[in-house]
């Protein structure tokens, strides 16, 4: 009888290590991709909710605790020496996802991890020639890149409850923001100006140490899109025209995988990165409760990444079949999204490393670390 308890206990013990083991990172990456990312110990979340903070609100004419609720999905750039975290905040106006405000705030590091927060944010409505666009939901989820002459570029979701659209902000020091609408009001005569677009991807490139936006076939280039991959190309960053077929629709470049980590959603991420290898672009991958990889969370948003060609930029030729990039810290599988999230848009190349930027279960903000130089 003993040894038929210890038969079933080491069964157990080795199906229960199987679990966990299944439910990993891929971390046996290849030579294309970026990683493997780690977090450094005893630093993340970097930044959480404040309950303290506020600023003069122009809509409320009050004063307004901006970011007391949640802060999460960041961007990142590097401005004077420092990296710069843009982090969605959303006050404590209404209890559900969607139905608070939301502003960019700032946050500057000169060693990556630890940061010092602005007590008003930089980009958020007001009565302005966005009001439309912006008011009651707010500025969401910003990507940022800086072309080699200073100027920062940051594609936004602005949110009025009725049509997420995809804007452009410009900026030359990152506190005041130059709103240039919609992304896509000029394309096609504004076929798809109505339409719901978020998640924009510009493709940057490393010269010289610093990550600058780059141009593909002598244009600006981005990938976009949350429930498929799609692309765009601009002339002055703030205009840009959807990629399209012969019959007007949207071009798709790659879509969620059914029975994979990313079979719902393939949400762009951070900028992309040209590399001697291809673009390489990072995504944010929603496991289907059905359908999905049972490896993995049921609704779990995990990291993907893929490769474009660079004589092709539509043409995907190598892509993740495993995340690189998963919920495992309590903080990134509880708050408002408990079915875990790491939800990468921050990346940034400082001090000959990578800095990923992610947001934590829609409520926190952290931090991980690729060096290439161990790779």
């Amino acid at each position: 009888m003993k040894t038929l308890f210890k038969a079933i206990a080491i069964a157990v013990a080795f199906v229960g290590t199987n679990a966990v083991n299944a439910q990993q990172a891929e971390t046996n990456l290849p030579k294309w991709a970026l990683g493997p990312f780690v977090r450094p110990e005893g630093v993340n979340p970097i930044i959480s909710p404040d309950s303290t903070s506020s600023f003069f609100d122009p809509m409320h004419q009050s004063q307004w605790h901006w970011e007391a609720s949640d802060t999460f999905n960041p961007a990142a750039t590097v401005m004077n020496g420092k990296i710069c975290v843009l982090y969605r905040a959303e006050d404590n106006l209404a209890k559900g996802i969607g139905s608070r405000t939301s502003r960019v705030g700032l946050a500057t590091s000169t060693d990556g991890v630890t940061v010092k927060r602005e007590s008003k944010p930089v980009l958020s409505p007001a009565d302005d020639n966005a009001k439309e666009f912006e008011w009651p939901g707010g500025c969401e989820d910003p990507r940022v890149a800086v072309t080699a002459n200073g100027t920062y570029v940051i594609l936004y979701t602005e949110w009025n409850r009725k049509v997420p659209r995809l804007a452009a902000a410009t900026s030359t020091d990152l506190h005041h923001w130059k709103k240039n609408g919609p992304v896509f009001q000029k394309a096609y005569d504004g076929r798809f100006f109505n339409m719901a677009t978020k998640s924009a991807s510009i493709v940057t490139k490393v010269v010289n140490g610093k990550q600058v936006i780059a141009k593909v076939k002598g244009k600006y280039w981005m990938y976009w899109g949350e429930s498929n991959v799609y692309a765009a190309t601009s002339t002055d960053l703030v205009n840009w025209t959807p990629l399209i077929n012969e019959d007007g629709t949207l071009k798709i470049l790659f879509s969620p995988r059914k029975g994979y980590f990313d079979s719902q959603l393939t949400e762009c991420g951070p900028p992309s990165i040209m590399t001697d290898k291809g673009i390489v672009l990072m995504y944010n991958g929603k496991n289907d409760a059905n359908g999905g990889d049972k490896n993995y969370t049921a609704n779990a948003y995990c990291g993907g990444q893929a490769l474009f060609s660079l004589s092709d930029p539509t043409k995907v030729i190598a892509r993740l079949d495993k995340p690189y990039f998963i919920p495992e810290a309590a903080f990134e599988k509880s708050g408002q999204y408990p079915a875990g999230t790491v939800f990468t848009e921050g990346l940034v190349f400082f001090h000959h490393k990578w800095f990923l930027y992610y947001g934590c279960a829609d409520s926190r903000v952290a931090v991980a670390i690729y060096n290439p130089a161990k790779k």
